[in-house]
């Protein structure tokens, strides 16, 4: 075979993936390290209400990042988490992760009511 040569100069093309790859290329830059006692403690936390091990895990990082960035002690966040019923627990995680997910996909909660809008519309005898 022969080697084709050209005398056009070869120019760097930039595509429309250069920059996902740039993107891509610096997502695991930043480590983040916490103490094993926290990461136990905080999973622990979910496990005991009612969440799944891979759930408590990652609700449980988000956590200890929010904590880590409000300068916030994270043991003292568990404590007032600790009053909360399953439904206000469950609303506070859902705000917490929604903060750290894409603005394209939310989580999102229903409140149902109890009153039906027949019944409860004024009725005059």
């Amino acid at each position: 075979m022969s080697d084709v040569t050209s005398n056009i100069p070869t120019e760097a093309t930039e595509d429309s993936s250069t920059e996902v790859k740039t993107f891509f290329d610096k997502y695991f830059v930043n480590q983040i390290s916490f103490p094993a006692s926290q990461v136990d403690a905080v999973v622990g936390f979910f496990l005991k209400r009612g969440f799944g091990e891979e759930a408590a895990r990652s609700t449980g990082i988000v956590l200890m990042n929010q904590a880590k960035v409000d300068n916030i002690n994270v043991f003292k966040l568990l404590d007032s988490l600790k009053g909360l019923n399953d439904v206000q627990l469950s609303t506070i995680v859902s705000q917490v992760l929604n903060s750290y997910r894409e603005k394209t996909s939310i989580l999102g909660f229903k409140f149902t009511s109890d009153n039906d809008a027949l019944e409860s519309r004024n009725i005059k005898p």
